[in-house]
C-alpha cells in the first residue's frame, strides 16, 4: 500500500516535504504515491494525481494535510476500490500557529487572537534574517530548512497546547517519528 499525501496549500506541502527531506515522517518517499507529497485538495481536479492513481496497481491509503479539512473527500467512482482509507492531519486555525510558536509568542498571540488571525499576527511578529514573513513557501523554507529540529518540537508543541481537534482529525504530530 501507498500513501497518497495532499496537502491543502503549498505552505503545508513545503513543510512536508522537509520533514520528509530530514527523514522525520513516520513514512518515506518510498513509501509515497509516485515518490512524491501532492498540492491537491480533490482528486477529481488533480491531473497528477489521477495520473499517479492510474499508474499504480495497489491499494491507497489518503493522508489529507490542511487547516481547512471541513469539505468533504470526492473520490471519483474509478478509483473507489484502490482508495482503501483517508485520514485527516489539521494545522488549524493556520499553518503560521507553528511559526508563532516557534518565536515563543504562543501566549502574546493568545491576547489577541479573538482580534487577530494567526496569519496576519505573523506578518507583524515574525521576522527571520531581516525578512519579514510573507506567507511565502521560501520564507518556510529559509526559517526551517536548517533548523528542522524547531519545526519538530514546534509541531509536537503545537498538538500540547491545542488541545482537541474533531475525532476524525489527527495532528501533523502524529506523522513524526
Amino acid at each position: 500500500m501507498k500513501y497518497l499525501v495532499m496537502c491543502e496549500g503549498p505552505n503545508e506541502l513545503e513543510i512536508i516535504r522537509m520533514l520528509l527531506e530530514h527523514d522525520k515522517l513516520v513514512f518515506s518517499e518510498d513509501d509515497l504515491l509516485n515518490l512524491v507529497p501532492y498540492h491537491a485538495r480533490q482528486i477529481g481536479n488533480n491531473a497528477a494525481v489521477k495520473t499517479a492513481l492510474n499508474l499504480y496497481p495497489g491499494d491507497v491509503q489518503v493522508l489529507r494535510i490542511g487547516d481547512k479539512l471541513s469539505d468533504e473527500l470526492k473520490i471519483p467512482r474509478a478509483y473507489k476500490s484502490k482508495i482503501k482509507d483517508i485520514k485527516k492531519y489539521c494545522t488549524k486555525p493556520e499553518l503560521e500557529m507553528l511559526l508563532i510558536i516557534s518565536e515563543n509568542m504562543d501566549s502574546k498571540f493568545e491576547k489577541v487572537k479573538s482580534k487577530i488571525s494567526p496569519k496576519t499576527f505573523s506578518k507583524e511578529n515574525v521576522i527571520y534574517n531581516r525578512m519579514r514573513y510573507d506567507n511565502s513557501t521560501a520564507f518556510y523554507r529559509d526559517y526551517y530548512g536548517e533548523r528542522i529540529d524547531l519545526l519538530v518540537e514546534s509541531i509536537k508543541r503545537y498538538k500540547q497546547l491545542k488541545g482537541k481537534h474533531q475525532k476524525d482529525e489527527r495532528y501533523l504530530a502524529d506523522l513524526l517519528k
